[in-house]
């Protein structure tokens, strides 16, 4: 993977999915030794508190708390079976520290709490266990459904309904238009932080034209040329970004209020100042775990 993307949080996993193994053969018991497990309190991960903190518990550690509620399979990493686990949330007043951690997904990222592989893992976790928390009732008759597929699926036994774990499609671009590019800041965003625009792919929508009317619709600027710089999964709960470079072809700026509290075009030299918290506003950029990083980063080294 190239450097660029060393930083870029949920892109990097050890999983082998074996999506296979799960429709065919039976899968692998939880509780069968060298099991990795992933345990969810809600949307808090306990870690393992030690020099080289790690999300990948095991047996035991779940045994605190047994017995378990909803667990999915995931796959296996290097050879090993590794599970996800939802537990209440009082369950970690069974994990105290030191031995054990407790934090949100963001902050392990924020802080790359635990090796980047692991991040991967995580997202896969959050995302899986979310669907199942949002979807226990069947669409097309509303009956409760089975889980099946290790987790990877839910079906309806009284109309044959399967579901199965989604993931949104989010477009987020870079607009450039000579020596400047579009950034923006959404309502609620934290403190002076400006990104790139975003927005959710539409039914029946190219990755291309969603960039164009996102860009169109929240700050009124027309974009011609996008292409594809990279992706990112986005476990909250449960998108993937899809960072694209798009070329603007006007710069007449009108904001829709209810998506931008303000959106402008800035300088490479501007944005330097984002970066290295010298800007006159106290403008700032989002943290390098976020793939709209990378795309200012890229218009800011030049490579756009």
């Amino acid at each position: 993977m190239p450097d660029a993307f060393d930083h870029l949080g949920f892109v990097k996993s050890g999983l082998v999915r074996h999506s296979a193994e799960r429709e065919h053969v039976a899968v692998p018991p939880i509780d069968a030794p060298g099991t990795g497990i992933l345990l969810f309190a809600g949307d808090r991960v306990i870690l393992r508190g030690s020099d080289a903190p790690t999300a990948l518990l095991t047996p035991n550690d779940l045994a605190r708390v047994a017995p378990a509620g909803l667990t999915v399979f995931l796959g296996r990493v290097e050879g090993r079976p590794v599970f996800a686990a939802a537990l209440p949330e009082h369950a970690t007043e069974e994990f105290a520290e030191p031995a054990f951690r407790v934090s949100d997904l963001r902050g392990i990222a924020a802080e790359g709490a635990v090796a980047a592989e692991q991040l991967g893992l995580l997202a896969t976790a959050k995302s899986v266990l979310a669907w199942h928390g949002r979807n226990g009732f069947c669409a097309n008759c509303g009956t409760a459904t089975e889980v099946k597929a290790g987790g990877f699926r839910r079906e309806c036994l009284s109309c044959a309904m399967h579901h199965f774990p989604r993931t949104d499609p989010v477009v987020i671009m870079l607009v450039h238009r000579g020596d400047t590019c579009l950034v923006g800041r959404g309502p609620h965003f934290p403190g002076t932080m400006y990104s790139c625009l975003a927005g959710f792919v539409e039914p029946g929508e190219t990755i291309e034209d969603a960039v164009r009317r996102e860009t169109l619709e929240e700050a009124g600027v027309i974009v011609g040329e996008v292409r594809y710089r990279a992706s990112q999964p986005w476990p909250f709960p449960s998108s993937l970004m899809i960072g694209c470079i798009a070329e603007a072809k006007s710069d007449a700026i009108t904001i829709d209020p209810l998506e931008l509290a303000d959106a402008r075009w800035v300088t490479r030299d501007e944005l330097r100042t984002m970066f290295d918290g010298s800007h006159p506003e106290e403008m700032t950029t989002p943290k390098p775990l976020a793939i709209a990083h990378l795309l200012l980063r890229d218009f800011l080294e030049g490579r756009v």
